[in-house]
């Protein structure tokens, strides 16, 4: 019997209730086998809602996740965690035999990639509008650069290995396809969907040193845009519906905020060990300096931005390489945050340097601060622990000197397109 993955599953927005009003009937539910679906009794027009936004909560559940290690990495937050693997992070130093690595960041960002391709290849109709398709490529867009933007080399749906121009190249096409469908279908979600690939589709084209389109997409965003990623406090299923940084923030207490960004700025708040409101938390492992818990997630069904009018309007004063326009930015949000205005050296690397200072406090979190520091190494200074510098917990040695993740070796061993983990290949 020809078999595939069952994907379905519960979503913040409320996806398998959905089944009914996209007019599926209950056999759909009905399966012999509760691991497996018959491909044969799956009617794509009745599941095509439902697939598509299983997608969209495949890249939900994982983005918290992805936000926490790469904030590690990043040095947006301390490692207080007793896993060595998690330390890794922390040190810039990861072996692709990484357990976290495997499992807490590149499985649920290939599940992801893969469960929105099911959708795409499916025969839904009315293509050129359908809103399943908008948000399964926009998804699929953003999994794509996240995994561009983190790693240092990647594959898609066991696929041969791809560099990260390659990757990027991928998700300029997902995420257009997303912006057409998506402004196509003209609905309020559908444009939605479409803003927040346009943001993405920027995003990947500064990435790629194309700042005269990065400009021209990030200028095109709407005044006032904001797609964030929803989730709920669902008792019964907190790992799927849940924000992972609040969990090991409160729960866990696995992330500290790092010395630098603690300046008092409203863009990125904290408290120190014990401190009110409940809930509170002891690290897992002992913090030189003190346990300092991030609030701005500061609940189970605590949002987190994945793209903004924001952050195009960073786009294009990056991408512009004007003095004068970065500092009217940099001015405008320090003052917006009740922060004096800038007063350093007004060379461009200064002036960028700062700008970067100020996108590492808006985007506290959010999962953008590994590309930053790939992007432009330089404008990262004093925000990042240096390599060589010492690690900030004793016993683990000196930082070191990566600057993405590599591909898990599990990956490796079991991808018939890519080398193996001896070398041959596969």
């Amino acid at each position: 019997m020809k078999k595939i993955a069952r994907t379905v599953s519960r979503t913040a927005a409320g996806a398998v209730l959905a089944l009914g009003a996209a007019g599926c009937g209950d056999d759909f539910l009905t399966v012999t086998n509760p691991n497996v679906i018959d491909a044969a009794t799956v009617d794509p027009t009745a599941s095509g809602v439902t697939l598509a936004l299983s997608a969209q909560q495949n890249f939900v559940d994982m983005f918290g996740l992805l936000a926490m290690y790469g904030g590690w990495f990043s040095g947006e937050t301390n490692v207080s965690d007793t896993f060595p693997t998690r330390n890794e992070f922390g040190i810039r130093s990861i072996t692709d035999l990484n357990g976290s690595l495997n499992s807490d960041v590149w499985q649920p960002l290939s599940r992801t990639i893969a469960s929105a391709k099911q959708v795409l290849e499916l025969t839904l109709p009315t293509p050129t509008t359908n809103i399943s398709i908008a948000r399964a490529a926009t998804f699929r867009g953003f999994a794509m650069l996240q995994m561009a933007s983190d790693f240092c080399t990647g594959t898609f749906s066991s696929g041969p290995e791809l560099t990260t121009a390659q990757m990027l190249d991928s998700a300029s096409v997902w995420l257009s396809k997303g912006i057409e469908v998506g402004r196509a279908n003209a609905s309020a979600e559908g444009i939605a969907l479409a803003n927040a690939a346009l943001v993405g589709r920027a995003r990947v084209k500064l990435q790629k040193g194309d700042n005269t389109g990065a400009a021209a997409d990030a200028a095109a965003v709407p005044a006032g845009f904001e797609y964030l990623l929803r989730y709920t406090d669902d008792l019964a299923n907190r790992g799927r519906l849940s924000n992972d940084l609040y969990f090991f923030s409160f729960d866990r207490g696995s992330i500290s905020v790092a010395p630098w960004f603690r300046q008092a700025d409203p863009r990125v708040t904290y408290r120190v060990q014990g401190g009110n409101p409940a809930p509170t938390a002891n690290p897992q492992d002992a913090v030189p300096g003190g346990f300092h818990q991030q609030t701005k997630f500061f609940a189970y069904n605590a949002s987190i931005r994945l793209a903004s009018k924001l952050e195009a309007d960073y786009i294009v004063a990056e991408a512009g390489n004007s003095v004068d326009a970065q500092v009217a930015l940099i001015n405008a949000r320090r003052a917006a945050n009740n922060r004096p205005a800038y007063d350093g050296a007004m060379d461009a690397v200064s002036v960028k340097r700062e700008l970067f200072n100020q996108r590492a406090l808006e985007f506290y979190l959010e999962g953008k601060r590994v590309a930053d520091m790939r992007r432009s190494p330089a404008s990262v200074t004093g925000t990042v622990t240096a390599a060589g510098a010492p690690y900030f917990k004793p016993g683990y040695g000196n930082t070191g000197t990566d600057t993405c993740y590599p591909i898990p070796r599990a990956e490796r061993d079991n991808n018939p397109n890519m080398t193996g983990a001896n070398g041959s290949a596969k």
